[in-house]
C-alpha cells in the first residue's frame, strides 16, 4: 500500500479572510481498532525479570504505531470519518493530514456549523479531540505553518548556525528545504551550504562553515523575519514568472491585486534541483522545466494551469525558441492561458528579472569567416587546431599534449579555440560528443561530475562561449571519408596531425 498523501497541504491556498479552526486527534493510532482476526498477526513477548517465568504473550489490539502501513492505515480511517462531513458541507474547506485536521469557511456561522459536525464525528469514531489544542482564532498554527487571516509563514524556527558534523548540516538543509517555498531562497543562495553536504559520508563526519555559507544561513534567518507568503484570493487568477539570472533560474506563483497597496499576492516559489540531472543545460531546458514545475504544481494545488507564464525573453527570443526548441514546445503543450514578455511593474521583479542573454551561436555556417577544424587522439594524446591563414592561404595549426581519452584531447582543442580566436568562425569536428557540447554550452548550467580534468574544460568552455561578443557555428562531419571538397580536407588535415607517427 502506497502513500495516499505524497505531500502536505499548502496553506496558502486557503482562501483570505476565510475563517479556519485547527483540531487535533488525540493519541490518533491507538483509537484506531484492529480487525479482531488480525489482531494475532500484532502479535509480541515480554519476558520475565531472571527468567523466573516463561514469557507472556500479548496482541494488538489497536493500530500500532511502528508498523511500516499504520500511516496509511491511519490516514485512510481518519478520511473516511471526515467523508460524510465533507458532503454535507460542500463550501468548506477541510484539510487533513494524520492527526492535525483544519476547517475552513466563508462565514463564522457556517464554520462553527461545519467545525461542530466534524468534532462530532471524529468522537462519533471513537477518537478523542485535545480540547486544548482546539485554535479558533488568529494566529492559527498548522503543520508547522503560522497563519493570519491574509499571510501564512513558518512558524518559529531556530535555524542553527554552528553545525559540526554531517547531520548537524543535513539537518539545516532540510529545515531550509521545507520553508523555502513560502520565503523565496533560492538554490544560488543557498549553493554554499549545500555545498558542504558533499565529501564524507559518515554523519559523524565533521563539517565547517565556509564564509560564503556562513552568509546564507544569515540570509536564511533574515528571510525568516522577514518574509511570507499570501492566502489565495479566489477572485483573481494564478500566474507564474520566470525570474533570476540565467542560468539560475527560478520560478513564483503569484496573483495581482490592484487593489492594495503592494499589489503582489505570493502564492509559493518554485526552485529546480541543486544539480540538473543533465552534464549540461540549456537555458531552455532549465525554462521549461520550470514551466512545467509550476503548471504541475498549480494543478495540484488548485486544479488549474496558469492564467498566464512571465519569460524573461525579447519578442525575436521567445518566437525564436517556440518555433525551434522542443523543450519550450513541450512544456507548453495544450496550454490554454498566455505567454507574456512585459512583467508587471515591482520591486521584486525588478530586482529578480534580468533579460536572457544575447545568443551568439549560429544556426547556420558564418559566411566568410574563418573554419576551424579539431581533432584529438588518447593514443598520441595531441590536442589539434588547425585552419588556413586567409590571407597567405597556408594551413596553420596549434597542437598541445593533453593527457586523457580522444573526447578530452578534442574538448581542450575547442576551448582553445574560443580563447584563441575572437573574430566569427566556423568550428568543424569529427566528434558528435564534443560537437554536441558547443552547441549546447552557451550560457548552460552545468552538472558537478566527478573527472575533475572534464569538469575543468567544461566549465572553461561555458565560461568563453557565454562572454563571446562574436557568432560561431558548430558543425560535426564523419570522420575518415573519403570524400571530396574543403570541409573533408581540412578534417583530414586535423586527424593526421592528431596521429600518432610510426
Amino acid at each position: 500500500m502506497g502513500p495516499l498523501q505524497p505531500g502536505l497541504p499548502s496553506p496558502s491556498m486557503l482562501p483570505r479572510d476565510w475563517q479556519l479552526a485547527v483540531i487535533d486527534i488525540k493519541d490518533c493510532f491507538f483509537n484506531i481498532p484492529l480487525y479482531p482476526g488480525d489482531a494475532p498477526r500484532f502479535a509480541f513477548s515480554v519476558p520475565s525479570i531472571n527468567r523466573a517465568e516463561p514469557y507472556k504473550r500479548y496482541q494488538w489490539t489497536t493500530l500500532p504505531q511502528g508498523m511500516k502501513n499504520s500511516p496509511v492505515l491511519c490516514q485512510t480511517f481518519v478520511a473516511q470519518v471526515l467523508s460524510p462531513v465533507r458532503r454535507l458541507f460542500p463550501e468548506a474547506i477541510i484539510l487533513h493530514y494524520m492527526d492535525d485536521v483544519l476547517v475552513c469557511a466563508e462565514t463564522t456561522t457556517y464554520l462553527r456549523a461545519a467545525l461542530n459536525k466534524t468534532i462530532k464525528a471524529i468522537k462519533d469514531a471513537g477518537f478523542q479531540i485535545a480540547e486544548e489544542k482546539i485554535q479558533l482564532s488568529a494566529p492559527w498554527k498548522y503543520l508547522g505553518i503560522t497563519i493570519t487571516g491574509r499571510t501564512v509563514a513558518p512558524q518559529s524556527v531556530t535555524i542553527k548556525d554552528d553545525p559540526r558534523t554531517l547531520r548537524d548540516l543535513q539537518q539545516i538543509c532540510g529545515t531550509i528545504t521545507w520553508i523555502r517555498p513560502l520565503l523565496g531562497l533560492t538554490t544560488e543562495e543557498l549553493a554554499p551550504l549545500f555545498e558542504l553536504l558533499r565529501g564524507d559520508g559518515d554523519l559523524a563526519s565533521p563539517r565547517e562553515l565556509t564564509p560564503a555559507a556562513k552568509r546564507a544561513l544569515e540570509r536564511v534567518a533574515g528571510a525568516i523575519r522577514s518574509r511570507q507568503a499570501h492566502r489565495v484570493d479566489r477572485v483573481l487568477p494564478i500566474t507564474l514568472a520566470i525570474l533570476g539570472k540565467c542560468p539560475n533560474f527560478h520560478g513564483l506563483l503569484f496573483q495581482w491585486d490592484t487593489g492594495r497597496k503592494d499589489p503582489l499576492l505570493i502564492i509559493e516559489w518554485l526552485f529546480l534541483p541543486h544539480q540538473p540531472p543533465k552534464t549540461i543545460s540549456t537555458p531552455a531546458e532549465l525554462m521549461a522545466k520550470l514551466i512545467i514545475k509550476g503548471r504541475q504544481r498549480l494543478r495540484t494545488l488548485a486544479g488549474c494551469d496558469p492564467a498566464c507564464v512571465y519569460v524573461p525573453l525579447n519578442l525575436e527570443q521567445l518566437e525564436s525558441l517556440l518555433q525551434t526548441n522542443e523543450n519550450l514546445q513541450i512544456s507548453l503543450d495544450s496550454y490554454p492561458g498566455q505567454i507574456s514578455i512585459h512583467y508587471p511593474k515591482h520591486k521584486l521583479f525588478k530586482d529578480t528579472f534580468y533579460l536572457a542573454p544575447k545568443s551568439y551561436k549560429s544556426k547556420t555556417p558564418i559566411k566568410d569567416a574563418l573554419t576551424l577544424f579539431t581533432d584529438g587522439s588518447g593514443k598520441s594524446h595531441k590536442s589539434v587546431i588547425t585552419w588556413k591563414d586567409p590571407e597567405s592561404q597556408k594551413w596553420e595549426s596549434d597542437i598541445q599534449i593533453v593527457e586523457g581519452s580522444p573526447q578530452i584531447a578534442e574538448l581542450a582543442a575547442v576551448v582553445r579555440a574560443f580563447k584563441k580566436f575572437q573574430q566569427p568562425f566556423n568550428l568543424v569536428t569529427d566528434s558528435a560528443y564534443v560537437a554536441g557540447i558547443a552547441e549546447r554550452a552557451e550560457h548552460a548550467m552545468l552538472k558537478e561530475i566527478q573527472n575533475k580534468k572534464l569538469f575543468g574544460l567544461l566549465t572553461e568552455l561555458i565560461w568563453l562561449i557565454s562572454h563571446r561578443e562574436q557568432p560561431y557555428h558548430i558543425m560535426h562531419v564523419r570522420a575518415h571519408t573519403d570524400l571530396p571538397g574543403a570541409i573533408a580536407e581540412g578534417n583530414r588535415r586535423a586527424d593526421h596531425l592528431a596521429a600518432v607517427i610510426a
